[in-house]
């Protein structure tokens, strides 16, 4: 069997905006430049949707060598004079190093300087720093999930890639009252031509040298209840009705996509349209609640 790539999405500040792309190239770490960059505390602790919505409003451009971020308005608030510029940092250069924290991992930042973050506390109305992953430290996603394959990440929450498939979420949303769009879940890859959740079976996704290994559920969170448009919070759907039926007792949380990790075709140009073939996983029994 095989299925397509319907999106790639990339997002190269953790927690903001996404790209949508046409392809993409594949890197040690995920896609190229996805997940580079992330808000920290002024005490280099990491910042997302989860406690700042209004990040949802920052849009990411990559510009050559330069990370270029567009903030929106929230909805009702009036433009400020003059417009507030696009901020723009380079890609690549010198800063100073920080040690920051996403999760329980250290990792070591590259501090984009106080222009950055005077920015980003005008757009965001809190004080944060903005840094760049340094790889000069390598992190890697939990060995219990990973075995022999050492999976480097940067800012993800813990692993290169997410997956989810079309069909999951054409599932889901006949489940809603107010279809939602695959922007609230923030993969990178999205699946056309396999059926709801057979993300969840997949065991490798293949073409030529590229090989991606599917090896954890992802637990969602209320990130998901968050208008990306908007940056508004809106209730507590999905996660009530995922809760339903989706629901695994090990993981402790609502599950829906799939984390991935790279087992060989680094340096390989994913392609809107391509057709990867799909090897299965032997079927076991699922901790999920069933409908």
């Amino acid at each position: 069997m095989s299925v397509r790539i319907a999106q790639l999405w990339c997002y190269p500040l953790k927690s903001a905006g996404g790209i949508a792309l046409e392809q993409a190239l594949l890197g040690a770490s995920g896609l190229q430049a996805d997940r580079s960059w992330m808000l920290t505390t002024p005490t280099g602790r990491f910042l997302t949707q989860r406690e700042v919505p209004r990040l949802a409003l920052i849009r990411p451009i990559l510009d050559g060598d330069t990370l270029q971020l567009h903030a929106l308005q929230p909805p009702g608030t009036p433009r400020p004079e003059p417009p507030l510029p696009d901020l723009r940092v380079p890609l690549q250069g010198d800063g100073r190093r920080v040690e920051v924290r996403i999760w329980k991992d250290g990792c070591l930042g590259v501090d984009a300087g106080d222009e950055a973050a005077r920015w980003l506390a005008r757009v965001l109305q809190r004080d944060c720093r903005l840094v760049r992953f340094d790889p000069a430290r390598r992190r890697l996603s939990p060995r219990r999930w990973t075995g022999a394959i050492e999976a480097e990440n940067r800012f993800s929450d813990g692993f290169p890639l997410l997956v989810i498939s079309e069909a999951s979420l054409e599932d889901l949303n006949s489940r809603l009252q107010r279809p939602l769009p695959m922007s609230r879940f923030r993969p990178n890859i999205v699946l056309a031509g396999a059926a709801a959740y057979d993300e969840d079976r997949i065991d490798e996704l293949s073409d030529g040298p590229l090989r991606l290994k599917l090896v954890r559920p992802c637990a969602r969170c209320r990130i998901t209840t968050t208008n990306q448009e908007t940056a508004e919070l809106e209730g507590d759907e999905p996660l009530t009705t995922l809760k339903s039926y989706r629901y695994d007792a090990a993981l402790r949380g609502v599950l829906f996509g799939q984390n991935a990790l790279i087992v060989s075709g680094v340096g390989s140009l994913l392609r809107r349209g391509q057709s990867l073939q799909v090897r299965w996983k032997p079927r076991r029994r699922s901790g999920m609640a069933t409908p």
